[in-house]
């Protein structure tokens, strides 16, 4: 071709328009969408803490905030992108474990949230709401004892009037003492076990369904104890056996309705259920060792499952119970 043919010349000039149009739009939406950069990529074997660690123990219900190592929540490592813009959750036992890697990921996916606690854990709960509210989110701290009617009805109240409605429930807060032996159990400390993990779920799941439309999430935290129960935790397996019946009979119930009902089983997580009499001094020295991955999980591993059951996309996921136990648990 000759460089003075006026059609290549042309055809030059509109490809090089072209190009430079392309080159000029790429540019401008580069410079409009923020940029994403993924985690690194590093060996869930050696991500966190291993065993052994130390003998600790605290009074319950325990402070993840006297925990050593400290357990990680996500305070540092998650980042959101508007999965959740806009919507109102409740989570109970939301001072610490998976109840506040789900707040802090919540918070941070543009959610506002209200957290309930056992009052003294406080100083747990004060930290959490900083977080909430760094995130420029509406954070509600609303402490008291799930043993009683009365008081979730008022939680439920609360969150719905504080936060302005209600789209996802998180039913979390859970106790666990180990013992021996059942002769080891008394009738009241059995009666508290049921109340906080039974009652108070069905409670507080009452009281919010008629806030709930159509696109709602419940989720509710059961237990690898549920497929696989420890001798020593004789009364608080029967109860995540029950939670994980209710995920999947109450999904039955409430799909018609468009509101979805999910749970999480973890399996040896690094939290102050822990050290509070969760687990004896020996196993505590052990914890997750027995895993294929060797170590306890930690609650911000499990964040992003409480986001995806709550996000709109996964809108077909209903009656499901999403297991991580470092390969060692069931389902």
């Amino acid at each position: 071709m000759r460089s003075d043919d006026p059609s290549v010349s042309r055809r030059t000039l509109v490809g090089g328009a072209g190009l430079g149009l392309v080159t000029a739009a790429s540019t401008a939406a580069a410079q409009a969408t923020p940029q994403l950069t993924a985690a690194p990529f590093q060996d869930p074997t050696t991500k966190y803490p291993r065993p052994p660690f130390q003998r600790q123990s605290q009074p319950w219900p325990g402070l993840a905030g006297k925990m050593d190592p400290r357990p990680d929540h996500g305070e540092k490592s998650y980042k959101g992108s508007g999965r959740l813009k806009g919507r109102k959750a409740l989570i109970t036992g939301g001072d610490s474990g998976m109840g506040r890697a789900a707040a802090i990921a919540f918070a941070r996916e543009g959610a506002d949230v209200a957290i309930n606690y056992y009052p003294t854990e406080e100083p747990d709960a004060r930290e959490v709401m900083a977080l909430i509210k760094a995130e420029g989110r509406v954070g509600l701290a609303i402490p008291g004892d799930l043993r009683h009617e009365a008081f979730c009805e008022d939680l439920v109240a609360k969150a719905v009037q504080g936060l302005g409605g209600l789209d996802i429930v998180v039913s979390n807060a859970g106790r666990q003492q180990t013992h021996a032996s059942i002769l080891d159990i008394s009738t009241e400390q059995f009666d508290w076990t049921m109340k906080t993990n039974i009652y108070a779920p069905f409670w507080i799941i009452k009281a919010a369904l008629p806030h709930l439309n159509p696109g709602s999430s419940i989720i509710a935290t059961t237990s690898e104890q549920a497929y696989d129960p420890s001798a020593e935790l004789y009364d608080y397996a029967q109860t995540k056996a029950a939670t994980t019946n209710f995920v999947k009979s109450l999904a039955k119930q409430l799909g018609p309705k468009g509101i979805r009902v999910n749970g999480v089983a973890p399996g040896p997580i690094w939290t102050a259920l822990q050290v509070s009499g969760g687990a004896t001094q020996e196993k505590l020295q052990m914890f997750g060792g027995q895993t294929p991955l060797g170590r306890p999980g930690q609650p911000a591993e499990l964040g992003s499952i409480y986001v995806q059951l709550a996000a709109s996309d996964a809108s077909y996921a209903n009656g499901q119970v999403y297991g991580a136990a470092g390969g060692a648990g069931q389902p």
